[in-house]
């Protein structure tokens, strides 16, 4: 509340707006609270050129904040605190000594100089600046021989296969030290380097073309290493070598004429900025692009625009005493912000005519800056909480993810992404077939590199590239392949070869054949476009190509048929489970484990997949997959006891969760052992997907729901299983879909600029009330030439039939 200020209560620590500090108060009784306003004295050029102050509101710390760069010398402060004590509004002003305890005046002196959460958060702010290691530039490299291949690395003496170290001077690859919270390792990274002395390091995982992780076990600090790719080449990983032109400039920062980061930008057009409601802009927080395109996406669906900035009041009101940590009252935060036209104001008239006097240009203050909720939605996860770029479709899922867990009131808005695959998969000697189903959110599209129709442009212009490479000239002009969105779809349709596939007809592994069909079109389709791949000589891979994505799509033709007369099934037989004596001695085969990743399943999963199936194939731990996704530790990591059981946490624990929704019964009970009511524990279950200690923490963040009568209980349990049981024809059991018609229309499209995903921008581009616009963080504009072409993920709504 800009006017208002910021209210934090002096028990919790937790901040509120003017508008809800009094339901704070009734909610919890907490009475004495820190009153923080924050005046701005803006410095206006005045008549005899000077300048003199005009004084306006700020708000002070909070989430929606404005996009003002308050630091530049155009503006000055006047903080004021008060302690407000309710019911009365007796106020206090501070500093105030003589009237306070001391404990009072020391926890208000304590608050009032810690820094501002997000200024914690500002990577400008709180990562220290990396200094170069001594031992860089004379570091002695042992030629031995030593490849680091690209994938299946594991610790040379314990089989870790996380947090792992590639020492620079030996390629000896170790874990790193163990820390308190069990994660981490065993240490034999520094055990290594305290027997030899060889003092650099990089963590493997973390190298991109813009850098790596490298710590300097003698100078006891993360450093940075000038000559990293040369280090890196000696072991074969020549990812990050890049030819030095005559003019001192990397051929990478030659930018063609027809680059991506122009086109896809719209760089040289004049674009007029948009507005209003939906018009919004967000603040790139460092790396967070691919958050900004994704949720500007997600809140243009009018399903999540009502569960969320539809059902705000309510959120609010049934918010937690935390609501930091309420996902739901994050996404109704944001949702607002974007959808409210509260931070989408255009200039006034006199703001216009003084940048004009003052012959200059500055952008307006608009726009929101999601720090709260990067915060929180990315708590806990390894890439999404760091300051690196991160894959926009990775992170759409994680966001679906999250709504599924979190859900919000009787329409889970995830629903209208969701839809039914169906996997054909046919041995090639017997001629039987298997058809199975699974759940997805993402139709990927394969580029078919081979139907290009620019084939004699493309050879000629890789000459010319290779010339100018070895002559240190400037590139030619970019020739972007230009694919047949059909010849993409085509590909996405054709059957492909099942690499190990066991057939339960002939109990053996034989050739084997799948194809994928829809067996229900999602009421929004999300299009992704797989450019992106990883060579074997580490270097990661973006294929730079042009795809005609139509406006208007009819995949009907797509339509799953299931069996068919003539078509025999193969016998529902699962392979044999091969479990060894002693069971940290299996190897885990890590091809299989890469090929079901890149799939998108979770790493984790994967290699529970591989280790279930006794290492048999992609194909077979591909089946497990599909069999158990659906449990709450499906993405757990893999534990194994010392007795040779693997062990299980959440629902798996005490069996596997039924089709119906309904959690298990050992686990009701053990919540009504403590004392709550039986409708109460299955309501929390379901809200949590069946994780127990989710659940528990779901019953005390809503103690509001105990108070309600069991009747009440009883109907909210009816209609979560109505509503669960939401399915396409007639059925009742499976997952909610929203099954009808495969036409679409083209709304709106995420487009990726750079060489890979863990580098370069994102940039959205929206329709909406009939014109296509940009959003490129803080920038909206109305955009003259959507490149509708290069796009990396599409969005389509269903056309009524």
């Amino acid at each position: 509340d800009s006017e208002g200020g910021l209210y934090v209560c002096m028990n919790t620590f937790l901040g509120f707006g003017r508008e809800h500090i009094e339901r704070h108060y009734r909610k919890t009784g907490q009475c004495v609270y820190l009153h923080l306003k924050r005046h701005v004295i803006e410095k206006v050029p005045g008549a005899s050129g000077g300048a003199f102050p005009k004084r306006r509101n700020a708000k002070l710390f909070l989430d929606l904040e404005t996009n003002s760069d308050l630091n530049s010398d155009d503006f000055e402060y006047e903080d004021e605190a008060k302690l407000i004590i309710f019911p009365d509004h007796y106020e206090i002003s501070l500093p105030n000594i003589e009237e306070l305890p001391a404990l009072v005046t020391i926890a208000c002196d304590a608050l009032l100089s810690a820094k501002s959460p997000y200024r914690k958060q500002d990577p400008d702010s709180w990562e220290e600046e990396l200094q170069a290691s001594k031992h860089a530039k004379t570091l002695v490299q042992l030629d031995n021989g030593v490849r680091i291949p690209p994938s299946g690395w594991k610790c040379s003496k314990c089989d870790l296969r996380e947090n792992l170290w590639l020492n620079l001077t030996d390629g000896s690859v170790l874990c790193g030290k163990w820390f308190f919270d069990g994660s981490g390792g065993n240490g034999h990274a520094m055990e290594h380097y305290k027997e030899t002395g060889y003092p650099l390091a990089v963590k493997l995982g973390t190298i991109t073309p813009d850098g790596a992780d490298v710590y300097s076990f003698d100078e006891e600090e993360p450093v940075l290493d000038p000559h990293i790719a040369k280090h890196l080449a000696h072991f074969g990983i020549d990812m990050l070598q890049m030819q030095v032109t005559e003019n001192g400039l990397r051929d990478n920062d030659i930018k063609p004429r027809v680059s991506e980061w122009e086109v896809i930008q719209e760089a040289g057009v004049k674009l007029k900025p948009m507005y209003g409601p939906g018009y919004t802009g967000m603040k790139n927080l460092g790396n967070s692009c691919y958050l900004n395109a994704v949720m500007q996406a997600i809140f243009s669906i009018p399903e999540f625009q009502r569960a969320y900035v539809g059902s705000l009041p309510r959120i609010f009101d049934y918010s937690p005493l935390d609501p930091t940590q309420d996902f739901n009252t994050q996404m109704a935060k944001l949702g607002h912000g974007l959808l409210s036209g509260q931070y989408s104001k255009p200039p006034v008239k006199s703001e216009l005519i003084e940048q004009v006097m003052k012959e200059e240009h500055k952008p307006q203050h608009n726009g929101i800056s999601p720090r709260m909720f990067k915060a929180f939605i990315s708590k806990g996860h390894p890439e999404f909480s760091s300051n690196r770029q991160q894959d926009a479709q990775e992170f759409f899922l994680h966001l679906i993810n999250l709504v599924e867990r979190n859900p919000v009131g009787s329409e889970n808005p995830s629903d209208v992404f969701r839809f039914l695959v169906e996997e054909r998969t046919q041995c090639c000697q017997s001629r039987k077939v298997r058809y199975t189903e699974r759940v997805d959110y993402i139709m990927q599209l394969p580029v078919a590199m081979e139907a290009a129709t620019n084939k004699d442009e493309l050879i000629a212009y890789e000459l010319k590239r290779r010339e100018a490479e070895a002559a240190r000239r400037p590139p030619p002009e970019l020739v972007r392949a230009k694919i047949p969105f059909s010849a993409c779809l085509q590909a996405f349709s054709e059957p492909n070869n099942v690499e190990d596939f066991w057939s339960s007809a002939l109990q053996a592994k034989s050739a084997g054949v799948k194809t994928s069909r829809f067996a229900s079109f999602p009421e929004y389709l999300v299009v992704q476009i797989k450019k992106f791949t990883f060579g074997l000589d580490w270097i990661p891979k973006k294929l730079d190509v042009s795809i005609d994505m139509p406006d208007f799509l009819d995949i009907n033709h797509l339509r799953a048929r299931g069996l068919q007369p003539g078509e025999e099934e193969l016998p529902d037989i699962g392979p044999p489970i091969i479990i060894p004596d002693d069971p940290k001695a299996l190897d885990i085969d890590e091809s299989s484990v890469m090929q079901l990743a890149e799939m998108g399943f979770p790493l984790e999963a994967c290699r529970k997949a591989v280790y279930y199936t006794g290492n048999l194939g992609a194909e077979v731990a591909f089946n497990w997959i599909i069999a158990h996704m659906e449990e709450p530790d499906f993405a757990e990591p893999l534990v194994i006891s010392a007795f040779g059981e693997v062990a299980s946490s959440g629902a798996a624990a005490f069996g596997a969760v039924g089709i119906d929704n309904q959690p298990p019964e050992e686990m009701v009970a053990i919540i009504i052992s403590m004392g709550f009511q039986r409708n109460l524990a299955i309501q929390a279950l379901k809200a949590t997907n069946h994780n127990l200690e989710r659940a528990l923490e779901w019953i005390f963040s809503h103690p509001e729901i105990e108070e309600e009568s069991e009747p009440a209980l009883d109907m909210m349990d009816m209609e979560n299983n109505v509503n669960a049981n939401i399915l396409a024809g007639t059925g009742s059991e499976g997952p909610r879909i929203k099954d009808g018609s495969g036409r679409y229309e083209l709304f709106g499209f995420i487009s990726h600029m750079g060489t890979s995903t863990m580098s370069g921008h994102y940039v959205c581009h929206l329709k909406k009330e009939g014109r296509w616009v940009i959003y490129n963080d803080l920038r909206v504009c109305a955009s003259e030439r959507p490149p509708k072409d290069l796009g990396y993920i599409y969005f389509y709504h269903r056309i009524p039939s």
